[in-house]
């Protein structure tokens, strides 16, 4: 599930593939923007904002993608077998003499000036691998409404971005709060952990193809606390760990380790 790790490492992997290179394809296949061709201009950068891609392109021009839930940037070498989906879900095709770089089932995909950036990005809170990281901005942003349930507020991009359904879970779990707590129920020295935890979490898991919130291998089965355990032990107290839905996603919780609300 793409969170702020893996778009990071994703803008890595098309930076290295895309930059300082002259494109001799582009095609966006979205209605909007069927028509723009940069072909023949120069890949300047590729960058991260929280769960946002900015690929900046010669002339002041920047596409702009997010891959929510299954979205995926594929990178080729010429003549490989593409393999990402079914050519209905390509959204984008960017290439160069020596890569293709295939985005698919993009749910945003836009081409906006690079002076415009802020339209796209700028709502969003610090973010957690970023350069702007602030974390007493973050915990600001975080008590601003003490009503708000905490996995809510770890989730809205507005507070602090980065953060997806995986690490909400954990960090609530290393909070020892359901996701349904109000975040105003918690100790302030506790929410000030919490986003320290969150900080160092994603920069650990930076650079992993296989994230670990645990400290455990990353190819265990116990490489995280509670995501995707349903009914299995909790790794601290053995209880059946239970999921629910909240805001349409599943979540994951201990009963016994965790307090509050489970719903």
């Amino acid at each position: 599930m793409p969170e702020g790790d893996t778009v990071l490492q994703t803008a890595k992997r098309l930076h290295a593939a895309l930059a300082d290179r002259v494109l001799t394809r582009c095609d966006l296949r979205v209605p909007r923007f069927a028509t723009a061709d940069l072909t023949g201009r120069t890949v300047l950068d590729v960058a991260s904002r929280g769960k946002h891609l900015l690929t900046r392109i010669e002339g002041g021009l920047t596409l702009h993608s997010h891959l929510r839930m299954d979205g995926a940037w594929r990178i080729y070498a010429p003549g490989e077998r593409w393999r990402g989906g079914p050519a209905h879900q390509i959204r984008a095709v960017l290439a160069n003499a020596e890569h293709t770089a295939v985005g698919y089932r993009l749910p945003v995909l836009e081409l906006l000036r690079t002076r415009d950036e802020e339209k796209a990005v700028g709502h969003l809170g610090p973010d957690l691998l970023g350069p702007d990281w602030n974390p007493d901005t973050a915990l600001h942003n975080l008590l601003s409404d003490p009503s708000r349930p905490l996995g809510e507020a770890l989730l809205d991009q507005r507070n602090l971005a980065g953060i997806g359904n995986i690490y909400k879970a954990e960090l609530c779990f290393l909070a020892r709060a359901t996701p349904w707590l109000s975040i105003g129920d918690l100790a302030a020295p506790t929410i000030a952990r919490l986003v320290t935890t969150a900080r160092q979490l994603l920069e650990v898991n930076r650079d992993r193809p296989m994230r670990t919130t645990t400290g455990a291998a990353p190819r265990t089965t116990e490489r995280l606390w509670v995501y995707g355990r349903t009914n299995r032990p909790c790794l601290r107290c053995g209880t059946p760990i239970r999921t629910a839905d909240q805001d349409a996603r599943p979540t994951y919780w201990c009963p016994r380790c965790q307090t509050g609300p489970t719903s």
